[in-house]
């Protein structure tokens, strides 16, 4: 099992979406077992999707942690609000969104979300290799 975490927020001078796609990028290329280029942007894709949510619904903040297993990629969210992600019927007009979560449930095996004891959630996907 191999793991990442990384520490993205909102502010000036911290990481950004950009950074987490580009150290997810960093992560998959760095497994013995590679993923194939299809599957290595789908979780690019949910982690884009997922640190978007918690930095633009969650705080501003959110720790992205990445785990290799041998047969998915877990991705995991956290941010310090605890409102659970939910659907909504996508905006096709205006550009406020809708689009992410349901993407994001299209393509993960499994996705959960976990309430911290002092506040907070964990949104998490998985996705097979």
């Amino acid at each position: 099992m191999k793991r990442m975490s990384l520490d993205v927020s909102a502010g000036p001078f911290t990481a950004s979406v950009a950074d987490a796609r580009a150290g997810t990028r960093d992560f998959l290329d760095r497994l013995v077992q590679p993923l194939s280029p299809q599957t290595a942007d789908d979780v690019v894709l949910v982690v884009s999707e997922l640190v978007t949510n918690a930095l633009r619904h969650g705080g501003g903040t959110c720790t992205l942690t990445l785990t290799a297993h041998a047969d998915g990629i877990k991705v995991a969210v956290q941010d310090p609000s605890p409102h659970t992600p939910h659907t909504r019927t996508p905006d096709l007009r205006g550009g406020s969104g809708g689009f992410g979560w349901p993407m994001v449930n299209h393509l993960a095996q499994a996705t959960a979300v976990t309430h911290g004891t002092t506040g907070g959630k964990t949104v998490s996907a998985l996705l097979p290799r």
